[in-house]
């Protein structure tokens, strides 16, 4: 996966944006990020419960990851971008940007016709709340 892969698919949702700060590309809503990527792009952060955090970190090792000290207190996990395939990045993204947005955006989202190769209503990783990851300046 690449930092390309994910923009194809993030510019895709309502609402999102791309911004460059401090040499790292991220995606947001508003003012709230839910994906940023290393400054070397091979490693993503995505808004994700942290609640489950030590679950998904535990379960695959290899793929992801805790996120840096500072970064504990959001709702935050890093993957390793060459350990996923497009199938999974899209469900993290979709998952990390539905916790960013009005739940309504959210499911028009994923009922539209045109949306219908992938639907994150029954995925496992899908849960209410905000990523609340790191601000723009992080």
């Amino acid at each position: 996966m690449t930092v390309e892969d994910v923009r194809k698919f993030a510019s895709t949702l309502p609402r999102s944006s791309e911004a460059l700060v401090r040499g790292r590309v991220k995606f947001r809503v508003g003012r709230i990020v839910y994906v940023s990527f290393s400054r070397d792009e091979t490693v993503m952060g995505f808004g994700f419960p942290k609640e489950e955090r030590d679950w998904l970190v535990g379960g695959s090792p290899d793929k992801f990851m805790q996120p840096e000290k500072a970064d504990l207190r959001y709702n935050w996990v890093l993957v390793r971008l060459a350990a996923i395939d497009v199938t999974e990045m899209k469900e993290l993204v979709l998952d990390a940007w539905r916790m960013v947005v009005p739940k309504r955006v959210a499911m028009a989202y994923v009922e539209s016709p045109q949306q219908g190769r992938i639907s994150a209503r029954g995925s496992a990783r899908s849960r209410p709340g905000r990523a609340g990851g790191p601000l723009l300046g992080s």
